[in-house]
């Protein structure tokens, strides 16, 4: 199906959706929605790249728009003020900018520019101001972002999102060391260590500054909101897998559903794709059922007090956009350059990654 009549591009082709990463049931029962600030998100996000020397001028340039970070974000969460929108489009970006740093270092050997890196961000997770002017442009993007981010919500949720994002910093760190010794991880094991890698409770936090409200924990822990929460996380992240596995294997990569399932299931690629898509595909459908559930929830919390209807707005407007997640990721993988391998010169090196920028040679 051409991707065409829901791109945001600012430059818009037609894309067909390859038969093996097609899923009608989103393209039919999510449609795409994009938040009004999104024009003016992509030029700021660009400008913000360039100012905090995140990526060079001339990728900017040439790969900014086309990678469609800021088109997720807008995909993603609806109803956000614009001024937090834009907070958390840069950090999304900041964070594909971090993706790819971790990746070079692990391609050229860098264990120790990895450590520095791991340890500064953790420190500037805790106290971002004293890191704004830091020497590495990617602490200093860091702290930026989430210095904004914290400025939204009270010090509870700037606390949780900090302990959230802690684990994802360690998460990384165990990917460098799997792809150091060349170790696959084992399905389940996989499986568990994705939900921090691919921030899964980060992207989940964020919906709440978005709606305005910070969810208390008998609500966030609930199990009708967590299932919808962590279904449409799950959705995102294998429907990764399934797109990105042709970039990772020509990477070298060992974190992807489908090469731990060749690995240690024995599968061939053509089963490990199939199983990959069947996980996906489930997904979507224990959403719709989990989706019911979160907003019956949602009905629940309206007892007639002024804080219970406020309550029941902020959830009804988070499950809301769990939904968009699904529609926004979809598109979004059809659409960025992030993913068209095939285009590339060298199908391991990103064109978008500078490597000198990153200190190599």
């Amino acid at each position: 199906m051409p991707a065409f009549p829901h791109s945001t591009t600012s430059t818009p082709t037609a894309i067909a959706v390859p038969p093996s990463l097609s899923l009608p049931v989103v393209e039919a029962a999510f449609p795409r929605q994009l938040h009004p600030y999104w024009p003016r998100l992509q030029d700021k996000t660009r400008t913000w790249l360039l100012e905090k020397r995140l990526m060079p001028a001339d990728k900017v340039e040439e790969y900014a728009d086309g990678l469609c970070y800021t088109d997720l974000m807008a995909g993603y969460y609806l109803g956000a003020p614009d001024e937090v929108l834009q907070a958390i489009a840069d950090y999304s970006a900041w964070f594909f900018v971090w993706d790819d740093r971790h990746d070079r270092d692990v391609v050229h050997g860098r264990p120790a520019a990895w450590r520095r890196l791991r340890l500064r961000l953790h420190a500037a997770l805790d106290s971002p101001r004293n890191h704004l002017h830091h020497e590495d442009s990617l602490v200093a993007g860091f702290a930026d972002s989430v210095m904004r981010l914290y400025s939204f919500s009270p010090h509870t949720w700037s606390a949780r999102f900090a302990r959230h994002f802690h684990e994802v910093i360690e998460a990384y760190d165990r990917e460098f060391h799997n792809r150091t010794e060349g170790i696959v991880p084992p399905v389940e094991e996989y499986l568990a260590l994705r939900r921090f890698t691919f921030a899964h409770w980060i992207w989940t936090d964020l919906l709440e500054p978005a709606a305005g409200c910070e969810l208390p924990d008998g609500v966030r822990k609930h199990p009708a909101y967590r299932r919808a929460a962590l279904l449409s996380q799950e959705f995102a992240a294998w429907y990764n897998d399934l797109c990105s596995l042709p970039k990772e294997i020509a990477g070298d990569e060992v974190h992807n559903l489908g090469i731990s399932l060749i690995k240690h299931e024995g599968l061939t690629l053509e089963e490990a794709v199939a199983e990959v898509r069947r996980r996906v595909e489930r997904c979507v459908s224990e959403f719709l059922v989990a989706e019911r559930d979160a907003l019956r929830f949602a009905d629940d919390l309206a007892d007639g007090t002024v804080r219970g209807k406020e309550l029941s707005a902020a959830v009804r407007s988070c499950v809301a956009n769990m939904r968009n997640w699904f529609s926004a990721v979809y598109w979004f993988h059809h659409e960025s350059g992030r993913y068209m391998v095939d285009s590339w010169d060298d199908r391991s090196t990103p064109p978008y990654v500078n490597n000198e920028a990153a200190g190599e040679k």
